[in-house]
């Protein structure tokens, strides 16, 4: 099997450097010169191009753009690929991307591999980044079963953890544990620069560790990233941060009338029912 990616950073990136240490042919499109030759220098690719006409003769293509290139990323290989190549995306939202490439491509699967880091580009790109991972697949009624296998045997192949589900479940799940966190935690790094409280901020800059550190890290991430989700997955973003305004709601309540025994409770409830969202 002959591999494509389009976009070399670090999905991109650690998708070649897998593939290619597994013995599959890698061949790789970036928008940046610098970028084909660093892919090719780290060995994530066997050969790159600004040119998608490159793409020719590749069996499966992976779509590693941000979520709003994807479609027009599509459109614009269309005419250098083979009419069977199988194309596929790695976007964190699915619904949306499904909708807009399926009628563009029949042999297109919606794709998540649920993995990453800190760090962007092609340099922070890294082998086994999906070892483990959830890898979940979204296909249609009408998605042609060869594609589906041919992405199954590339997650399997990254040892990734796979799951199929359709393309307005995924868009709910992640806005649950995906998307929700990257809004609250930018709302407390918010709240916690509030510019009538320098005093307090100042030492709190000096005392915050790692609960800080932990419970704000996604939203200081990529802002690229968080106005995309809020983009493509609006409808989901809004029910979710509806609901856990809900919930702020009821615990404002609860310390305001002091319903001590009432916290304790729903605390128990929460420590208990957070080990069933963690795989470790």
């Amino acid at each position: 099997m002959k591999v494509g990616i389009v976009g070399l950073g670090l999905i991109g990136g650690s998708l070649g450097l897998d593939l290619r240490s597994r013995g599959l042919y890698t061949i790789g499109v970036s928008r940046r010169p610098q970028t084909c030759e660093l892919a090719q220098q780290r060995g994530a690719v066997d050969a790159a191009s600004v040119d998608p006409a490159i793409l020719a003769t590749v069996d499966i293509i992976f779509i590693c753009t941000p979520l709003a290139a994807i479609a027009p990323t599509i459109r614009t290989v269309i005419p250098h690929i083979k009419a069977d190549t199988i194309l596929t995306d790695v976007g964190s939202v699915k619904q949306s991307i499904v909708e807009s490439c399926t009628p563009l491509w029949p042999n297109f699967v919606g794709g998540h591999p649920m993995a990453g880091t800190a760090e962007q580009g092609m340099a922070a790109a890294q082998l086994n980044l999906f070892a483990g991972a959830p890898y979940v697949l979204t296909p249609t009624e009408n998605t042609p079963q060869r594609a589906i296998a041919a992405v199954t045997e590339i997650a399997q192949l990254l040892k990734a953890r796979l799951y199929t589900s359709t393309p307005d479940l995924h868009d709910r799940a992640v806005a649950l544990i995906s998307h929700l966190p990257i809004f609250i935690s930018a709302g407390l790094i918010d709240t916690c620069i509030n510019p009538d409280e320098a005093e307090a901020i100042a030492l709190a800059q000096k005392l915050a560790s790692s609960g800080f550190r932990d419970t704000s890290r996604v939203g200081g991430g990529n802002p690229e990233l968080g106005v995309a989700i809020a983009q493509h997955n609006q409808e989901q973003l809004v029910a979710v941060l509806s609901q856990y305004r809900d919930r702020l709601d009821d615990i404002i309540y609860l310390v305001k009338n002091k319903r001590w025994q009432e916290i304790d409770e729903l605390l128990q409830e929460t420590q208990a029912a957070r080990p069933q969202f963690l795989n470790e």
